[in-house]
């Protein structure tokens, strides 16, 4: 692998989506990414096989490119003992057990930091690993609920909305990334490992800046404002002859812009919508009077202008426009990888873009137990003591190797 972490040794003892993603970026960066998978089964999103390729899960190869993996049963002593003989040399360790299981297990802080005081513990829990609902586990669908962003989301006065995508998840997978990054730089001084732990919770409730603020400093609880947004209009989506698209009036010369782009320029004089705050104040007459001059013509039209006068503006895209964009084509965040048992697939490609060590998405999602042979072997382990633990259950060896 090349990138800005290569040479970083990293075990994931995690599944499903926010340990994962953590792993998938640090590995896009070069890292060396052990995924540890459970046994039987291995992770559990190996299960949604709707949508599958040729019976391979799209979600769970999604997550996990640039990875190698293995197949280890933690409650069989052979089990335990290659994950530690593994973590012996590991740069970085993530988890995402409840409170405590890997405690129980033999896995502790304590223990692996004294087997290896460099090592990086990365906990991604529920709620945080303190405080009264520590011992709590977690989703995404109730970190939402719980941060207060399904209150927020959807059409003013309907039913309480999550986010279309799991940012709870997601946005937890991207702190734990953030803060293992921030520890490897800190060892660098101390020589020292340490625990980085984050949440669900706290990745939901990072998304809540604007509201946040605003119940800070009036005591006001913000509700839903659909595509609108909390603090400038108009700044929100408005429908077209054939679709809808956004526009945004983010500012003062913006507002002006959409108002001569419209041909409604008698409207930045109009003492309701003179400034931002007094186009807040009077957001539902201000909508429907650019959304009567944007249902004339057609989306492509529309931001056409806008764009020609400097306006932020663009279309709402279903996901399958998104990813036909030629700029996203352009920016490579569609790749396309060679799966053993699914062939050839497309993934999505890494966000950040480096100079010198670029990242790089090669190497698709392994199988089931896929390297378990090849990274014991790298443990010292021989063909034969391999052979034996497979055998008594403790590891699993994907077919043919």
């Amino acid at each position: 692998m090349t990138g800005p972490l290569a040479g970083i040794k990293v075990v994931e003892l995690a599944q499903i989506m926010a340990g994962p993603t953590c792993g998938m970026l640090l590995a896009d960066m070069g890292a060396d990414v052990v995924k540890v998978e459970k046994l039987p089964g291995g992770d559990d999103t190996r299960a949604y096989s709707r949508p599958s390729v040729n019976g391979e899960s799209a979600a769970f190869m999604m997550l996990n490119r640039n990875k190698r993996g293995i197949a280890v049963d933690l409650k069989k002593p052979g089990g335990l003992a290659v994950v530690k003989r593994l973590l012996e040399g590991a740069d970085v360790v993530t988890e995402n057990y409840r409170k405590g299981t890997l405690d129980r297990l033999g896995l502790s802080w304590e223990v692996l930091h004294a087997l290896n005081p460099r090592l990086v513990y990365c906990a991604i829990s529920g709620y945080g690993r303190t405080g009264p609902y520590a011992d709590k586990g977690g989703f995404d669908l109730i970190a939402q609920g719980f941060a207060g962003l399904m209150s927020i989301t959807g059409e003013p006065g309907g039913a309480p909305v999550k986010s279309g995508s799991p940012i709870a998840d997601i946005n937890a997978g991207v702190f734990a990334a953030l803060g293992i990054v921030s520890a490897l730089h800190a060892r660098n001084a101390t020589g020292r490992g340490q625990v980085v732990d984050t949440s669900l919770m706290e990745a939901a409730i990072q998304q809540t800046y604007w509201h946040s603020a605003i119940h800070l400093a009036t005591g006001e609880n913000p509700g839903p404002t659909g595509s609108a947004h909390l603090l400038t209009a108009p700044y929100q989506a408005f429908p077209t002859a054939d679709g809808w698209i956004n526009v945004g009036g983010a500012n003062q010369s913006n507002w002006e812009r959409i108002a001569k782009a419209i041909g409604r320029e008698d409207l930045v004089a109009d003492p309701r919508f003179r400034t931002n705050a007094d186009r807040m104040r009077h957001l539902e007459e201000l909508t429907p009077l650019v959304a009567e001059r944007l249902r004339t013509r057609p989306s492509s039209e529309w931001i056409a202008e806008f764009e020609a006068l400097g306006v932020p503006a663009g279309p709402i895209n279903r996901i399958g426009d998104m990813l036909a964009d030629p700029q996203v084509a352009a920016r490579e965040m569609v790749v396309d990888l060679v799966h053993p048992v699914a062939g050839p697939t497309k993934a999505l490609g890494f966000p950040v873009k480096f100079s010198e060590t670029p990242a790089r998405v090669e190497r698709p999602s392994p199988l089931l137990g896929q390297h378990t042979r090849e990274v014991l072997a790298g443990l010292g382990y021989d063909d034969g003591a391999i052979d034996r633990l497979a055998a008594e259950g403790a590891v699993a060896l994907a077919p043919g190797t």
